[in-house]
């Protein structure tokens, strides 16, 4: 008769394919997991209650440091919640801006996705192809505002600098690149039988688990679920513009990898549309109060990151400094359905299942 031997096993906090300092505690049956248990808050920075005795100026900073592969989402729907409850007119040049850097972020998160996903795998060219190509986005943002990684680009009531003399044909040159590097990045994995051997069928949900779980962006719409809040909920110039919400069917790894490629594309899309209408001359900022101070209230405004539904919940007693200041994150929601895909699975597709789910643990543990 063959025994096999529990063991317990701590995969992090410090591993290269956690991404960050994340802890899972796996039991195995031979190589068989039959429990695992996260362990977070190892980047716990308190961002929540320290903004408490912040303005909403000084809380920009943080939010560039929650989700920091793609800080521009992160800017934005906090003051996009503060000039709701203030009533807030922001300019068009303003607002063109604002998206034309979200989507670029998107394509530079989903780029570092893309790339480390396959190094975990296995697969070490696609991670030279995909920081190659971020690097040009990158390069790009700190021509705009003095940074790479943490903006602090946006503001309440529009952005802090204008686009620099031929910076939007720069991103248009950008963009015509990318539809080709996209195409090289297919032909490079898509279409490998050893790449899908490793992700068709592994980490699979359906639907109703997925909305149970609360998971947004390409973790729910990889179950069939057409949900996007740029298409369901339109905010900032969202509604102006055609693209496609790619969704899958089979909700596994392989339809998450297939939905975020289609991302990339529909993004450049996205800018192709923004950067031909983008306003010719035009104010940045809008009419704002020297100090903000929102009215008495709460709100909870929602956005589509690239990881899925990111929200800012503002409690205000008419002051400067929030009362209370709440984000939904979505890496760390999305990340409570790990335990129940990971019972039952060969130890080697861990990491494919965590990296699937594409967490940022800044976001995580905020």
């Amino acid at each position: 008769m063959i025994r096999t031997e529990e063991l317990l096993l701590n995969v992090g906090p410090q591993h290269p394919s956690t991404h960050g300092v994340f802890r899972i505690i796996v039991k195995l049956d031979g190589e068989v997991i039959t429990e695992a248990t996260p362990v977070m808050g190892y980047l716990h920075r308190g961002t929540e209650k320290l903004a408490e005795n912040l303005n909403f100026t000084q809380i920009i900073p943080y939010t560039d440091r929650m989700d920091y592969v793609s800080a521009m989402t992160n800017n934005y729907v906090l003051c996009h919640a503060v000039e709701k409850m203030m009533g807030l007119e922001i300019p068009e040049r303003a607002e063109f801006l604002r998206l034309i850097v979200m989507e670029m972020q998107r394509i530079a998160s989903h780029l570092v996705w893309w790339g480390t996903y396959l190094l975990d795998i296995g697969a070490i060219s696609p991670f030279l192809y995909a920081f190659s190509d971020r690097e040009r986005i990158l390069g790009l943002f700190n021509e705009l505002c003095g940074a790479r990684l943490t903006y602090n680009y946006m503001r309440v009531g529009g952005v802090k600098w204008d686009a620099p003399e031929g910076w939007i044909d720069r991103v248009k040159t950008l963009v015509k690149d990318m539809y080709n590097r996209l195409d090289e990045y297919h032909n490079l994995v898509s279409g490998n039988e050893i790449f899908l051997s490793r992700i068709k069928g592994v980490g699979q949900y359906d639907a109703e688990t997925a909305i149970n779980y609360g998971l947004s962006g390409a973790n729910l719409r990889c179950t069939g679920v057409q949900w996007d809040l740029r298409k369901a909920e339109p905010y900032s110039l969202y509604d102006r513009f055609q693209f496609d919400v790619p969704v899958g069917k089979n909700g596994d790894c392989f339809d998450r990898y297939q939905i975020r490629m289609a991302e990339i594309e529909q993004s450049l899309r996205i800018l192709d549309q923004a950067l031909e209408q983008f306003p010719g001359d035009g104010e940045t900022m809008g009419k704002v109060p020297r100090v903000i101070r929102p009215p008495a209230g709460e709100i909870y405004v929602r956005i589509e990151s690239p990881r899925g539904e990111i929200g800012c919940h503002i409690v205000s007693k008419g002051k400067a400094e929030p009362y209370r200041l709440k984000f939904r994150r979505p890496s760390f929601v999305n990340l409570q359905i790990l335990p129940k895909l990971l019972v039952g699975e060969n130890m080697t597709n861990l990491v494919t299942i965590l990296g699937g789910i594409d967490i940022v643990l800044g976001e995580v543990d905020c």
